[in-house]
């Protein structure tokens, strides 16, 4: 990490987490994704460090960082489990960066010291079975009745719904007929337990086992006409700016994925003797490792100029798209490249790069997927 201008603190932090990695969450990976359970005492270290903060202000209860930094602490974790990164990214970028940046003093006051503490975690509840990628879909609706919304409706694979210290989902939902215009979309608090708001049973996964995931339902949720996020009808541009950051982050994570399998593929060829020999001494797995670092170093200078322009109050949305579009193709390629090096060891479970494979497909799809990137691209280029 020395080749990307990164200041003496990010160096610091990247080196912080990484080590944090190795010594924590590398050696309860293997058995957290074979029992598919979330390890909660690694997510409270991860709180003590201040990893749910680092992206916030310190006058909110962060630690005053940016998304670079944000995205190193990310990328970190990704290189031995994308389960504990994906809940790391989603606790900030869906979690706590919709209520510090479209909530009220009163909402900011209440949720934020405890989710950038990585005492409570929230999940953002966008899709629904009928409205993935065309969010605009969303048939989950809430009517004011007096001063309490009435909230009808479901959604899916939402990251971080159903933990221990699960607190609350912010939810999209129709609040409007748009009077013959665009239909209005909202964002609501619904706090966990409230009457009528239903989580899941957690889904069988291909791949981030152990990461926290549901479907939510809602039968005549009541909450306060208080717990409105944000301005009414504007839910739907605030998640897409939500979205835009959320990709830095998984552009990241992916980096992260990626390099992992690298890391994991040299070390192998390095020990693996075949016919008398290292791996490593043929020509051919020499060139995939090349590759596979190009795509790694692609990756992150993606990730980071994306970040950067961010942190800098620059337009960032072509940026965030180039950067998750290559980043989880950099992912899935190096998980492919680096199982086909490790044969049938590839295969077990108990070694990463098995792990890595069955998790990285889902970077192609999560938080926009490669088709929805190419679209934002294409926009950008004024083809669409």
């Amino acid at each position: 990490m020395t080749n990307y201008d990164l200041s003496e603190d990010q160096r610091e932090l990247a080196g912080l987490v990484r080590s944090f990695a190795a010594e924590v969450v590398a050696p309860v990976s293997y058995e957290a994704d074979r029992t598919k359970t979330l390890p909660m005492d690694v997510v409270s270290q991860m709180g003590d460090l201040g990893l749910f903060g680092l992206p916030f202000p310190e006058d909110v209860g962060g630690q005053g960082g940016d998304y670079v930094a944000l995205g190193l602490a990310i990328e970190a974790i990704a290189r031995v489990d994308q389960s504990l990164a994906i809940t790391l990214e989603a606790g900030v970028s869906l979690g706590a960066m919709p209520v510090f940046r479209f909530g009220s003093d009163e909402q900011r006051a209440e949720y934020l010291p405890d989710l950038l503490a990585g005492r409570a975690l929230a999940g953002f509840g966008l899709t629904e079975p009928e409205a993935g990628s065309d969010a605009g879909a969303t048939r989950t609706s809430a009517r004011l009745d007096g001063d309490e919304w009435v909230i009808d409706g479901a959604k899916q694979f939402i990251t971080n719904s159903g933990t221990s210290i699960t607190r609350f989902v912010t939810v999209t939902a129709v609040t409007g007929d748009g009077s013959g215009g665009p239909r209005e979309i909202s964002t609501i608090i619904v706090p966990n337990g409230t009457p009528g708001f239903t989580v899941g049973p957690p889904y069988d996964k291909v791949g981030w086992h152990a990461s926290d995931t549901h479907p939510l339902t809602f039968d005549g949720v009541r909450v306060p006409a208080s717990h409105l996020l944000g301005e009414r009808g504007r839910g739907f541009a605030n998640f897409l700016h939500i979205l835009d950051e959320g990709r830095i982050a998984i552009a990241a994570l992916s980096t992260g994925a990626a390099e992992g399998c690298l890391e994991a593929a040299v070390d192998y060829a390095q020990s693996r003797i075949v016919f008398g020999e290292r791996l490593g001494t043929r020509q051919s797995i020499q060139f995939t490792l090349a590759r596979m670092q190009q795509r790694v170093h692609v990756a992150r200078l993606a990730w980071l100029h994306a970040a950067r322009l961010r942190d800098a109050g620059r337009p960032f949305k072509t940026e965030a798209a180039i950067a998750k579009l290559t980043a989880s193709d950099a992912a899935m390629d190096n998980a492919r490249d680096a199982t086909q090096i490790f044969g049938g060891n590839g295969f077990m479970n108990e070694y990463p790069v098995a792990r890595h494979f069955r998790d990285s497909k889902i970077l192609e799809v999560g938080e926009g997927t490669t088709e929805v990137q190419l679209l934002v691209i294409a926009r950008a280029l004024g083809v669409v």
